[in-house]
C-alpha cells in the first residue's frame, strides 16, 4: 500500500459506506463475507474454550470470555486489514489514469491465477512465487479450521471419536476431493469459481450457526449471569439480521434475474421455477423458525439467594465457602486440550 499509495479518502468511504457496483459485485460481497466470517469457526472457537482450564465461577468465566474476545478480535482485526490491504491495491491499480494496455486487459478479469499482476510493481520478478506462497498459506488456514471443526463436531454433537490419522484422513479427503475433481475438470478458472461459490454457500448457511448462537448466548435459562448484555444483543441481531437479509435479498433477485435473463425455453424455466422456489421458501422458512422458535430447556440452575454457600461457590467457584480454597474447573476436555497440527 505504501508504494501504490491509495487515496486515503477512498479507502475511508469505502470501508464505512457500503457500494455496490459493477455486474457480480453482489455476489462477490456475500462470498467474501462467508469467507471471512464462515460459520463452522464459531463452533470451533466454541470448542477451544474447553481445551483450556478455566476456573468455575462468574469472574473466572468473565475474564475468559475477555481473553477470548481479546484473541478473536485480533485475529479478525488483522484479517480485516488484509482484505482492506487487497482491495485498495487492486483498486487503486486498476483505476490509475495512465495504466497501460496490458495492465487494463488483466484488470478486466482479475482472477486467483492471474492476481499476481498487482505486485509486479514492487516485488518484481518474484511477485508470482511469494503470491503464491501467500495463496497457499490461506489455503493451510481454511483447510486447518475446517478440519478442526469437523473434529470438533463429530466428537461433541455425534459423540464420535476416532483415531487421528483416520478422523484427519476422512476429514481431508471429504474437503480435498470435491475441490481436486472441479480443478482437473474446470481448470484454473473452474477452481477459481469453485471457491467463489463454496464461499457463497458458507454465507448462505452462516444464518443457521449465528441464529442460535446469538439466541442461546443472550438466554438467561442457559448463561445465567454470563449472558450478553443488552448492548452486546441489539448489536448482534442487527448485524446478524443485515446478514441474512443480504443473503435472501440476493437469492431471490439473482435467480429472478437469471430466469428472465437466460436462453432457455420458457417451458424449461417453469419447471426450474417450481423445483427452485420451494427450496428458497423452505431456507427463508427455516431462517424464521430459529429466529422464533422458543427453547424452553433451562441448563442454568441459578442457586437461591437465601443460601449463602451457593452464592459463595457461584461467585468464587469453591466447593465449600467455609473451608479450604478448593476451586473446582470448568469440564476439561483433554482430547482438545491436546490436538496436533498437521505434519
Amino acid at each position: 500500500m505504501s508504494y501504490v499509495k491509495p487515496p486515503t479518502s477512498g479507502v475511508l468511504k469505502g470501508m464505512f459506506v457500503p457500494k455496490l457496483k459493477g455486474e457480480g459485485a453482489t455476489a462477490d460481497a456475500i462470498a467474501l463475507l462467508g469467507a471471512l466470517v464462515m460459520p463452522h469457526n464459531l463452533f470451533l472457537h466454541s470448542a477451544l474454550v474447553l481445551s483450556r482450564k478455566v476456573p468455575n465461577s462468574v469472574r473466572g468465566i468473565n475474564d475468559a470470555c475477555r481473553y477470548f474476545l481479546i484473541e478473536s478480535g485480533i485475529a479478525l482485526f488483522i484479517a480485516f486489514l488484509i482484505n482492506v490491504a487487497v482491495v485498495s491495491v487492486s483498486g487503486t491499480v486498476c483505476t490509475v489514469g495512465n495504466v497501460a494496455q496490458t495492465t487494463a486487459n488483466q484488470c478486466s478479469d482479475i482472477t486467483l491465477n492471474s492476481a499476481s499482476f498487482l505486485l509486479q510493481n514492487v516485488l518484481g520478478k518474484s511477485s508470482s512465487t511469494i503470491y503464491a506462497i501467500a495463496l497457499f498459506a490461506s489455503g493451510q488456514s481454511s483447510s486447518i479450521t475446517g478440519t478442526y471443526a469437523g473434529q470438533f463436531i463429530m466428537q461433541g454433537f455425534l459423540d464420535l471419536k476416532m483415531k487421528t490419522w483416520a478422523r484427519n484422513l476422512m476429514t481431508r479427503s471429504i474437503a480435498i476431493t470435491p475441490s481436486l475433481i472441479v480443478s482437473i475438470i474446470g481448470g484454473p478458472q473452474g477452481a477459481g469459481r469453485l471457491i467463489i461459490i463454496a464461499s457463497m454457500i458458507l454465507s448462505f448457511e452462516l444464518p443457521f450457526a449465528l441464529i442460535p448462537l446469538l439466541k442461546f448466548s443472550s438466554s438467561s435459562t442457559k448463561m445465567g449471569p454470563h449472558k450478553n448484555s443488552i448492548y452486546i444483543i441489539v448489536i448482534s441481531w442487527i448485524l446478524g439480521l443485515a446478514i441474512i437479509g443480504i443473503n435472501i435479498y440476493y437469492l431471490s433477485t439473482a435467480f429472478v434475474d437469471w430466469l428472465i435473463h437466460n436462453n432457455l425455453h420458457k417451458v424449461a424455466n417453469v419447471f426450474i421455477g417450481i423445483a427452485v422456489f420451494p427450496l428458497m421458501a423452505a431456507y427463508i422458512g427455516a431462517v424464521i423458525y430459529l429466529m422464533f422458535r422458543k427453547d424452553r430447556v433451562v441448563t442454568y440452575i441459578e442457586p437461591e439467594k437465601d443460601d449463602a454457600m451457593a452464592q459463595a461457590h457461584l461467585e468464587t467457584g469453591l466447593n465449600n465457602s467455609f473451608g479450604p480454597r478448593d476451586v473446582t474447573p470448568v469440564p476439561f476436555r483433554e482430547d482438545l486440550a491436546h490436538i496436533q497440527l498437521p505434519e
